[in-house]
């Protein structure tokens, strides 16, 4: 070690890319986070519900991020042992022949625009026909694929690409296109094909391949079977290698090293899609907490059983919910059970809710009240969730109530704006609200707000629910991202759900601090290839966690649990009203007469 090195070495980087951004960090040995630096990345919407991004835009801010770090740490770049990286769950198009991007359309000219986006819903129909076969792999996926899948886009994409552009591509989760732009290797990982693109591992089920050419016949997709399943990652151990989380995929190729400013052969882990890297940053925190022992008795038992009691919340846009158990559990409506994509032999159920953060943003700028809103709280050096908070206490005060969820007593929000992932996994959910007036002040803004918030916790309680009623055990709530720096949010989920919420030491970057555990992981490797388990980089990585506890007052919890009744009850209605109505336009006049007495009661 040179003296202008810094100590605890050797480091390793993480690159975990979200919807709008890249993000690096760069982590000592004991999983301090030295430095982290982001660029934002592109987003074309050339039409409602089409979402696409760049592939060469995302590396380029990859590298720069990268690139940034190095020099915010004062790291030498040979002191980098190892690279993880975690993406949305994308889909990159590329042509076989020369690794060149390919246009997704609609504007196939383009070929800048490469990958659709997670949130992107231009497939409707083809999502529809994929579930209207039935196939037995699909209960593997909650019982059925979900729109923001891959396999209904790269089925969009032949019923419209130009004629004989199909056949010349190849299709990457973004974590894996990622990590052959940064190996050159068509590996894939299994968290990407298991989640997102109906790959079931070898023994499951009596899985031969893994790939399924009876189900991607049946679905119309006879391309992706030629050659062994060639364009989507090839078959384990014939033309084809598919790893776990972390898992050493090869060393950085000379092209990348340069792009990055990294040494080349620096080690490459296998990639995750973004929210299982937040699993990975967050659900071994260490707890220093007396009570926590009532909530998890930790004793002599295996980590690993302890972890099955710990639900990771990945919250940003969008959040994502994630389970680990020993054997496989069978939830309706949430993904999963998916086996390998972690950690080998071990399963993981995946619920989510398609809008958080997003959720929010449109409730408070969609509100005449926002730009005064904005401006007192710009006024007093504040965000306007802390001004609204503020102002949410005040009322509180005001009005005498025992609680903040008091003030929503009579105002039912419910907020699927963007369609439900979990459990009911309906992309035809919308929101609806009873409660409205004319009040169009900065205090109705807050109310609404507030009722948004009392949404996302009512709707963790629900997906929770499904867990548990299905087999999990879930005791706890480990959030990550910028929600937990709510504490209305954070106090109102651990309330709805009765469970304890944990926040992380690096509540911003538990994700890409889980890339760069995929990155230690893979440094650690022999010369065999062998590395060190992840859940042991995880504990020895992770920091200490904050607990939120649920409120005690009985009172309060009494509101909570009938507010959660007329959440299903809201949930269930708009389904049996778009029955009514179709059956009614559809001139089915028995079940509209069913469906109407079933409203009437």
């Amino acid at each position: 070690m040179t003296a202008a090195e810094p100590a605890n070495g050797p480091f390793y980087i993480g690159i975990d890319v979200g919807t709008g951004s890249a993000r690096a960090c760069i982590i000592d040995s004991n999983g301090e986070i030295l430095a982290v630096a982001s660029k934002a990345i592109q987003r074309w919407e050339p039409k409602p519900d089409y979402y696409n991004q760049s592939s060469d835009d995302i590396w380029d801010a990859c590298c720069d991020s990268v690139k940034r770090v190095l020099t915010e740490s004062k790291v030498p770049k040979t002191s980098v042992k190892g690279l993880g990286f975690d993406a949305t769950c994308s889909l990159v198009v590329l042509y076989e022949s020369d690794d060149a991007p390919a246009a997704v359309g609609p504007d196939f000219n383009d070929h800048n625009q490469n990958i659709v986006l997670w949130m992107d819903h231009r497939c409707p129909n083809e999502t529809a026909e994929i579930n209207a076969t039935g196939h037995s792999l699909l209960k593997y996926v909650g019982g059925q694929m979900s729109i923001e899948m891959e396999i209904p886009k790269v089925k969009w994409l032949k019923n419209h690409m130009p004629a004989g552009e199909f056949e010349k591509c190849k299709f990457y989760d973004l974590a894996d296109f990622l990590t052959h732009r940064a190996t050159k290797s068509e590996a894939r990982s299994f968290c990407s094909i298991v989640c997102k693109q109906g790959y079931v591992p070898v023994g499951v089920d009596g899985s031969m391949k893994g790939w399924s050419a009876d189900f991607l016949e049946k679905i119309g997709l006879p391309e992706l079977v030629e050659d062994d399943f060639r364009r989507i990652g090839g078959v384990l151990g014939e033309n084809g290698t598919i790893l776990s989380a972390g898992e050493y995929l090869g060393g950085i190729c000379d092209q990348a090293a340069e792009d990055m400013g990294l040494v080349p052969g620096i080690a490459v882990g296998s990639g995750v899609i973004d929210a299982y890297a937040g699993w990975i940053g967050t659900v071994a925190a260490t707890i220093a907490d007396e009570k926590w022992a009532e909530i998890e008795d930790v004793g002599e038992k295996d980590d690993l059983d302890v972890a099955t009691h710990r639900l990771a919340a990945v919250a940003g846009t969008s959040t994502c919910h994630l389970a680990v158990t020993k054997d496989s559990v069978f939830v309706p409506g949430v993904w999963g059970p998916y086996r390998d994509v972690l950690l080998p032999n071990y399963w993981m159920a995946e619920g989510g809710q398609s809008a958080t953060g997003a959720l929010l943003h449109h409730v408070l700028t969609s509100h005449s009240a926002y730009p005064e809103a904005k401006s007192l709280a710009d006024k007093t050096g504040i965000s306007v969730f802390e001004f609204l908070n503020k102002r949410l206490e005040q009322l509180q005060k005001e009005q005498n109530a025992p609680a903040l969820e008091y003030l929503v007593k009579h105002y039912y929000f419910y907020g699927d704006l963007h369609g439900n992932r979990s459990p009911i996994a309906s992309e035809k959910m919308k929101g609806a609200v009873v409660g409205l007036s004319m009040d169009i002040t900065v205090d109705a803004l807050a109310i609404e707000y507030l009722a948004a918030v009392e949404f996302i916790g009512l709707q963790t309680r629900h997906i929770v629910s499904a867990l548990n009623d299905a087999g999990h055990s879930i005791t706890s709530i480990f959030l990550s991202g910028g929600q937990c720096r709510n504490p209305v949010l954070t106090s109102l989920m651990a309330s709805c759900t009765g469970m304890p919420v944990v926040i992380p030491k690096y509540i911003d970057a538990a994700v890409v601090l889980g890339a760069a555990m995929l990155g230690a992981k893979a440094g650690s490797h022999d010369e065999k290839g062998y590395t060190v388990g992840l859940w042991h980089i995880m504990k020895s990585m992770s920091g200490p966690g904050r607990v939120v506890y649920p409120s005690q007052d009985k009172t309060e919890i009494k509101l909570i649990d009938a507010k959660y009744k007329v959440f299903l009850d809201m949930a269930r209605r708009q389904q049996e009203y778009r029955k009514f109505i179709d059956a009614v336009l559809e001139g089915q006049d028995d079940k509209a007469a069913t469906l109407a007495e079933k409203i009437s009661a």
